[in-house]
């Protein structure tokens, strides 16, 4: 199975300037947790994240007065709709992030998210033995 048929090819996009609080509320009315920032200013695209955003307010960060742009996920991760949602969910899991910006040459074609890939795997049947120590 490969990213494409777990990725979303919808992607909630922001600009730098909006607040956290606006980018909180964008990501609940979409039901998704990350959202794709586009900074003119920017070599590429950013993403910004619900724990990004928890990790603001947790620090006492005003998400009124705190914006996108000073909380972008660093050090981006992008994939391409040819890998495999295992190499997606290796790098992932490598990573210690949940969410992939899916790329084509330089263009942003879709997200994937860690849920994406449970929800393919489960609706093909995937199984795979649990060890014992884990039941």
């Amino acid at each position: 199975m490969f990213v494409s048929e777990g990725m979303s090819d919808v992607v909630l996009t922001l600009g730098p300037g909006h607040s956290l609080r606006d980018a909180a509320a964008a990501m609940w009315g979409r039901r998704v947790g990350a959202a794709v920032v586009h900074d003119p200013d920017a070599p590429g695209p950013g993403v910004i994240t619900e724990r990004d955003i928890l990790e603001a307010v947790a620090k006492g960060k005003d998400p009124d007065d705190e914006y996108v742009s000073e909380h972008l996920t660093a050090n981006l991760t992008f994939a391409r709709r040819d890998w495999s949602l295992e190499r997606a969910a290796a790098t992932m899991i490598d990573g210690g992030f949940r969410h992939l910006v899916v790329v084509q040459g330089s263009d942003v074609v879709g997200i994937l998210s860690m849920r994406d890939i449970v929800r393919v795997w489960c609706g093909a049947g995937a199984n795979c033995d649990v060890p014992a120590s884990a039941a």
